[in-house]
């Protein structure tokens, strides 16, 4: 089996992961702290395992786990700073709306919404990522997406000027 190597593996899954890292925290810079953090932390586990895709799949589940351990501590408290970060590529309008309406959800749905969605993950896979019941990522996903199809952020034009007439 072929395996790029961790630079490798990097340079071709960077950008994969930080848009992922970027629905949950709907913020560019704290996207790549959150990849940065989960690539720190399983880095010494990428000779152990059998692919590349194993190790994405590694990857991607410490990104949830640290995506809610941060928000379990209340991490992002925002502290300004004198010097101004570069700034990091913005997604296409279409994905900005959606993160946008993403960002009105409560934090628990909008991380079950991304991994069941946009990761394309199974409800017990997400239930075993989020270290909750199944029951309980259904009842997210239907809340979730409930608000999402009422949500002004993803609604066509024309409903829009209906809405306002």
């Amino acid at each position: 089996m072929d395996r790029l190597g961790f630079d490798g593996f990097v340079a071709a899954k960077a950008g994969a992961l930080w848009q992922s890292a970027w629905f949950l925290t709907g913020d560019a810079h704290k996207a790549e702290d959150l990849v940065q953090t989960a690539l720190a932390r399983v880095y010494d586990r990428y000779d152990g395992l059998a692919s590349d895709q194993q190790f994405e799949a590694y990857v991607r589940t410490t990104m949830y786990r640290v995506h809610c351990s941060w928000w379990r501590r209340r991490w992002n408290d925002e502290h300004p700073t004198e010097e101004l970060p570069d700034r990091a590529s913005e997604p296409s309008p279409s994905n900005i709306d959606l993160r946008r309406a993403l960002l009105t959800l409560p934090r628990m749905q909008r991380a079950v919404l991304v991994l069941r969605f946009f990761e394309d993950r199974s409800v017990d896979e997400v239930a075993r990522i989020l270290g909750i019941a199944s029951g309980t990522v259904k009842a997210h996903t239907s809340r979730g997406c409930a608000a999402l199809r009422r949500s002004h952020h993803l609604s066509d034009e024309e409903d829009r000027h209906e809405r306002i007439a």
